[in-house]
């Protein structure tokens, strides 16, 4: 013996009755049967998704469909169109499309009854991401923070799909604000964005920006994580401004040695070997004090991409103001539990997630990149950005890619020995240059040529 379900009876799956507003849904309907600026309205709130009554969503996409053919949608055009689909008997026939234009009271209540329809849609939407979230929590398959990241994504999924009209902005509202940085990069007498402690990156960027991806990239060696320390130093030493530094490389110790070098002066192979003097020691004791009040947040135990997602995600909301994050370095970071079909798609997914993170959380990300041996086959062994390895994605996906180049590193004899250029190979917002700093290795970190 075989059950019939009615046209209106949804999806099982809930112990309770989800969120729904039927007759809400059938006003819309009918309303955008009657009027062409009802259904213009309705449309830019309700996608057919958000309908509960799974007829109501055929409907609904069949109204879009001879709309987008400038073909009327009234209740006769629509029992053709569905006949020709063959889904005018799952819809309930010809007689419930008149039964809908009879629950309309007047067409212009139907955006109104549309935000309850989307309302409605958005509290089930949350409702089985509750559910997903409850399921994976009680399974415990994978490591917590992927968990969460997990979680984190469902809910923002939901919130985005929640989003309606607020995607978009007049110049009138906007307007103002751009004018004051405009005003502020003239007058204001420094860089608009998160000051780098660079005069000359300062200078070409107006500093770093909220929701930018910085890529720096070279080959092994080149001081891509001294570079990315002298600005975290920059933000969280100089300005006092909370920054974050993911270390998939190296350990704390290492990163708190780097510091101590780099801030106190003094050389990084003293500190490691044991052999400091009076005066290192005197050094750090000035310089301590203000190393241990800065909030630079350090993190060594993050390694996928869920993990970073999520300690950032939290970071972020003890720490508000949190202005910088530095990543070292994307080819070290896996997706935890997946599969992808190549490193490359993976690289890919990784790359688009930090981009995504970075708008997400309004700061500016630092990632750090590693270079293929394509300058090391070349005559002139200056980088390129076609360098990046394992996915063409990092290029695509960066606001600004920096290069690092040392001739002293290939040419024994160089004439420029102790600098370093920084190869500005994409500047979305502003043009590209090349910038040479000079490089104090021995006390891990590049300064400004002025400061020589």
């Amino acid at each position: 013996m075989t059950s019939t379900v009615a046209p209106d009876e949804p999806d099982a799956g809930f112990s309770r009755i989800p969120p729904q507003a039927v007759p809400a849904e059938q006003s819309v309907l009918g309303s955008m049967m009657l009027s062409d600026s009802a259904s213009i309205e309705c449309q830019n709130i309700l996608q057919p998704e958000d309908h509960f009554v799974p007829r109501h969503q055929i409907i609904h996409r069949m109204i879009l469909e001879l709309r987008s053919k400038d073909q009327p949608s009234d209740p006769i055009a629509l029992t053709a169109a569905l006949t020709k689909s063959g889904d005018l008997a799952r819809i309930g026939g010809a007689a419930y499309l008149h039964e809908l234009i009879q629950a309309v009271d007047t067409p212009a209540n139907g955006p109104y009854h549309a935000q309850i329809v989307k309302e409605k849609a958005v509290l089930r939407r949350l409702a089985e991401a509750g559910v997903a979230i409850t399921e994976a929590a009680f399974a415990g398959q994978g490591d917590s923070d992927e968990l969460v990241a997990d979680a984190a994504q469902k809910i923002a999924t939901v919130v985005e799909g929640a989003r309606q009209d607020d995607d978009f902005v007049l110049p009138r509202d906007t307007l103002e604000d751009t004018l004051d940085r405009v005003d502020q990069a003239k007058n204001g007498g420094g860089p608009t964005g998160l000051s780098t402690g660079f005069t000359d990156i300062d200078a070409l960027t107006s500093g770093l920006q909220p929701g930018q991806m910085i890529i720096i990239a070279g080959r092994p060696g080149m001081g891509k994580s001294t570079l990315a320390m002298d600005i975290a130093r920059a933000c969280a030493i100089r300005q006092d401004i909370p920054a974050a530094f993911v270390s998939l490389e190296m350990s704390v110790d290492e990163l708190n040695m780097r510091l101590l070098s780099a801030e106190c002066r003094v050389a990084l192979h003293h500190l490691r070997s044991g052999t400091t003097t009076d005066e290192d020691w005197e050094r750090m004791a000035r310089r301590v004090p203000a190393i241990q009040a800065a909030p630079l947040y350090i993190n060594e135990s993050a390694n996928t991409l869920g993990a970073i997602q999520a300690k950032l995600r939290r970071l972020k909301a003890r720490e508000p103001r949190l202005g910088l994050v530095v990543i070292d370095y994307m080819q070290l970071i896996n997706l935890s539990g997946r599969r992808p079909e190549s490193r490359e798609r993976e690289v890919a997914e990784i790359s688009t997630s930090l981009k995504r993170l970075a708008k997400e959380l309004q700061l500016p990300i630092i990632t750090l990149a590693q270079l293929n041996r394509g300058p090391e086959s070349r005559a002139d062994k200056r980088p390129t950005k076609a360098d990046l390895r394992e996915s063409g994605a990092i290029e695509q996906d960066a606001d600004i890619v920096i290069l690092l180049y040392r001739d002293d590193a290939y040419t024994a004899e160089s004439p420029r020995a102790g600098e370093v250029d920084l190869i500005f190979d994409k500047h979305r917002n502003g043009p590209t240059a090349t910038i040479t700093v000079a490089s104090q290795l021995h006390y891990s970190r590049f300064v400004d040529m002025a400061n020589m």
